[in-house]
């Protein structure tokens, strides 16, 4: 591929990505959460169970601090609780609350409300093979 095809197509999809945070920016706002924070708040609520510190770090590719940082703040807010690990005395776990969850749905529905606006634009054909395009080059994750 050209080197300019490659930057034409790097520079649509950032631009494509930064619409979306555009268009869900007002409920972050709103929220009073980081992007950050959001994504702490989903990776829990993908892994489906408590987790670790240590562990909610690796998978955000953090240092254990910033990770720690980022737990304090939503736990002042309610957002995340900490609690003993049954299997570790020494260990503490995080896990998402009922407050957690009902912000990071609302943040999905304003999400998914920009995105349906944007995509709003092709046609459910288009819509079909940009589902497929974009499933061949995240087929690796």
């Amino acid at each position: 591929m050209e080197r300019e095809s490659a930057a034409r197509i790097a520079d649509l999809l950032a631009r494509t990505n930064r619409r979306l945070r555009r268009l869900s920016g007002p409920e972050l706002e709103r929220s009073g959460v980081t992007p950050s924070q959001v994504r702490v708040l989903r990776l829990l609520s993908a892994a489906g169970e408590p987790l670790r510190i240590s562990e909610l770090a690796r998978r955000l590719d953090v240092i254990p601090r910033s990770a720690t940082s980022v737990v304090d703040l939503l736990e002042e807010r309610d957002l995340v609780a900490r609690q003993p690990d049954p299997g570790d005395r020494r260990a503490t776990l995080v896990a998402l609350t009922p407050s957690g969850t009902q912000l990071l749905h609302s943040l999905r529905a304003q999400r998914a409300a920009g995105l349906a606006e944007l995509l709003g634009r092709l046609t459910p054909e288009d819509q079909a093979e940009l589902v497929r395009l974009l499933t061949v080059l995240t087929a690796d994750d």
